[in-house]
């Protein structure tokens, strides 16, 4: 494999030798054994993070990370389990399954759940890694605003369409239902450009 080099928080460097790479869209880490960190590093790891699965899933997120957050040991706790299984509706269903508004919303959780850790680890802010994922997530959000404003937009012709004449007929004969806007930002100015 090939060899990168890797700063520590000291600017101390090291040269790391890449086995494999996988992909996360939520950080960047390296992963390896307490063997070859000892090898590459000339010291033992220590662990400061771990990973908790709980068996019961009959919890609420911020009643659980309120309780370790007491520990003066913990400085953040993220909760993933809205990253695999998402709660709609009562059901729990896979990302897959989840329509474009619903992985919309869920975008929008897990943005507002990055803010609030970057609010209470200021440090954070002055990372490039973490400011380039900001612009990133800044540009996909001005993209969403600009999908749902045309969405909205053709649901009111879509839906003006469908009681006009005479293409209201083809979609008597075709089975056309009218479009739900997509947060019903647009129903009472659909409300208005019907009663005209």
């Amino acid at each position: 494999g090939d060899e990168i080099t890797f700063k520590d928080s000291e600017n101390n460097s090291y040269i790391i030798k890449v086995s494999n790479i996988s992909e996360s869209y939520l950080s960047h880490g390296i992963y390896m054994s307490k063997a070859y960190y000892a090898d590459v590093f000339g010291k033992e790891a220590k662990y400061n993070s771990q990973f908790i699965m709980l068996d019961d899933t009959n919890y609420e997120d911020d009643d659980i990370a309120s309780k370790l957050m007491e520990s003066n040991k913990v400085i953040n706790v993220t909760m993933t389990s809205y990253y695999v299984l998402v709660k709609s509706d009562s059901t729990y269903e896979s990302y897959e399954q989840l329509n474009h508004f619903d992985k919309h919303d869920l975008l929008k959780k897990l943005y507002n759940e990055l803010f609030k850790i970057i609010d209470d680890n200021e440090k954070l802010l002055k990372s490039d890694n973490i400011t380039s994922i900001l612009e990133e997530l800044n540009t996909n959000e001005e993209n969403i605003v600009g999908a749902i404003k045309f969405y909205n937009d053709t649901v009111v012709e879509f839906n003006q369409l469908i009681l006009s004449f005479p293409s209201n007929i083809i979609a008597l004969i075709k089975r056309y239902k009218k479009k739900e806007f997509y947060r019903n930002e647009k129903r009472e100015i659909f409300e208005v450009l019907n009663t005209k």
